[in-house]
């Protein structure tokens, strides 16, 4: 990928989209596959707001039949199969585990279960059998609490199992669908903020710009614009005049990544002690689930969430929030004892959200929501709202066609639930990664070769090419991580990494995690200065911003 924005100012487009999340990305990559002129502007690095706070979970959506809402766990199931399909490298099954409390929850689980199974009747379609999902059991209450150690007994009735999807790297899921963006023909570009829009009337004609490193201002020419900037969807509707009853409520979402694996195998869910009631549920369980996830060699832990009233620019999490938070587990799980020195990387954003209940509980965003702004009086501006990964691609797809309604053409058909994002190329992925292995450089060791399937799939092998050029590319950046040197250089030159902050958070799996230390901190900054042609200066302040990440 390159970033040209003299490109952007000498160009005019049929969409212009607003936001490098996990929607812009994914809809900037379904209508350039479509044949639009496509560019896709980002204020930071791609993936680094709202989408870089994820659990990694690709949800199937089977919490969404206590609401009776079959259509959408419908769309979950199909779509969660997509995402192993596009990205087989990213996307992996994982069981999760529940535990039953009271006797209704006892009773109803299983049916729910057998429901979740004929909806997701398909599931299995694809021709990976690493990929295939089982049917969901329910387990007794003695296996339950020998599956989770320390669960609360009072009121235990037992458990259930079933399968959903993880995303190894969500930093990277979002930079395939860049990629695949710019492979079919947008132009892409990160550091760029929208400050103003180009208007005729009522009729958007572009945006105004401004190039955030170079400090140079644009004005960039479209047909029609797609504001996908999450919780600045307000900002950007105030920006351009527009008057509408829809108002963006927010909520405040933690997550914590913690240095030990409580459950190898399995996602599991606790209860937490604070009553929840969630007046929209047929079936209403009474209790929050604390979700603790295995990723890598950590735990994430999540969520919880507050309404948030302030300005998104700033959003900031605090040492408070974190204490509140692992008190709050400590309360739910006490088994867990989780201290503040266990939290290697805490992980926060902002969401969308229905409404704050009296008691103070916030009601997550269950559906999508595209504006077409021509019901507020100006033509050719849409607007995304929306909160989960997994259906990010088929939310992409409709605003597409919402796109292509706007500008008065035919809609072609939508390919990009069948073809591969970038990297994506791969039959079998346990076929792939074991080929992989087999045929690797005898230098390189077989975790170093796993980390680079599992990152970036088919497109490993650019990775590789890097080494006839400097054989010392191979050496590791650090002893905790089988991140080698040539990834640094792949992320500059191929990937559009502009700070220190995007190649340690989002093109490598470097500080995504915990603080990756000083060695390769100063390590990478030296590779990025040597093919940015930095100044020492440059060097210290990128150092400084990656370790203030890192103070909380």
């Amino acid at each position: 990928m390159r970033r040209n924005t003299n490109q952007l100012s000498k160009s005019s487009y049929d969409l212009i989209i607003i936001g490098g999340g996990i929607y812009g990305a994914a809809t900037a990559w379904d209508a350039a596959s479509r044949g639009l002129s496509v560019a896709i502007l980002e204020k930071g690095d791609f993936g680094s707001a709202t989408s870089s706070n994820s659990q990694k979970i690709i949800h199937g959506g089977l919490r969404y039949l206590q609401h009776a809402d079959f259509k959408r766990t419908r769309e979950s199931t199909r779509e969660r199969t997509t995402m192993m399909r596009i990205a087989p490298h990213l996307i992996h099954p994982m069981p999760c585990l529940i535990p039953t409390y009271g006797r209704l929850m006892h009773v109803m689980m299983p049916i729910a279960l057998k429901i979740f199974d004929i909806i997701s009747y398909d599931r299995n379609q694809l021709n990976d059998p690493q990929k295939h999902i089982p049917s969901g059991k329910t387990i007794n209450k003695k296996k339950c609490s020998e599956l989770i150690l320390g669960l609360p007994e009072e009121g235990l009735t037992g458990g259930c199992i079933w399968y959903d999807a993880q995303a190894y790297n969500t930093e990277r899921l979002v930079l395939s669908f860049i990629g695949s963006a710019e492979k079919s023909g947008a132009d892409v570009a990160n550091y760029v903020e929208v400050v103003g829009f180009l208007k005729n009337g009522n009729q958007i004609q572009g945006v105004k710009a401004r190039d955030l490193l170079n400090r140079e201002d644009l004005e960039i020419q479209s047909k029609t614009v797609l504001n996908a900037s999450g919780p600045w969807v307000d900002h950007l509707l105030n920006m351009a005049d527009i008057s509408c009853n829809h108002k963006t409520l927010l909520s405040k979402m933690l997550l914590l990544v913690v240095r030990h694996k409580y459950m190898q195998d399995y996602a599991f869910g606790i209860p937490l002690r604070k009553e929840y009631k969630d007046k929209d549920a047929v079936v209403n369980k009474g209790y929050r689930l604390l979700f603790i996830v295995p990723w890598r060699n950590y735990s994430l832990i999540g969520t919880t969430q507050e309404s948030y009233h302030d300005n998104p620019d700033n959003f900031s999490v605090t040492e408070n929030d974190v204490l509140k938070f692992i008190k709050e587990i400590n309360e739910g799980y006490p088994n867990i004892n989780l201290t503040r020195k266990d939290i290697s990387f805490v992980y926060g954003g902002l969401i969308p959200i229905d409404e704050v209940s009296a008691s103070g509980d916030v009601k997550v965003s269950k559906h999508y929501t595209l504006l077409d702004h021509s019901k507020d009086g100006i033509e050719g501006l849409v607007s995304i709202i929306s909160v989960k990964y997994t259906t990010a691609r088929d939310v992409a797809q409709k605003a597409t066609d919402l796109i292509f309604n706007k500008l008065g053409k035919k809609t072609p058909g939508c390919t990009t639930m069948k073809n591969p994002v970038h990297g994506g190329d791969i039959d079998k992925f346990d076929v792939f990664l074991k080929n992989a292995i087999k045929n690797k450089p005898h230098e390189l060791s077989d975790d170093i070769i796993r980390q680079l399937v599992y990152n970036y799939g088919s497109e490993y092998s650019g990775i590789l090419n890097l080494l006839k050029e400097n054989p010392n590319w191979r050496e590791r950046i650090s002893n905790k991580s089988h991140v080698i040197k040539a990834q640094i250089i792949y992320a500059v030159r191929k990937e559009m990494a502009q700070k220190l902050s995007d190649v340690i958070l989002r093109r490598t799996e470097l500080g995504n995690a915990e603080y990756p230390g000083k060695e390769a901190l100063e390590i990478c900054a030296t590779i990025m200065s040597e093919e940015l042609n930095w100044d020492e200066a440059r060097v210290q302040m990128e150092l400084k911003e990656v370790k203030d990440i890192y103070k909380l």
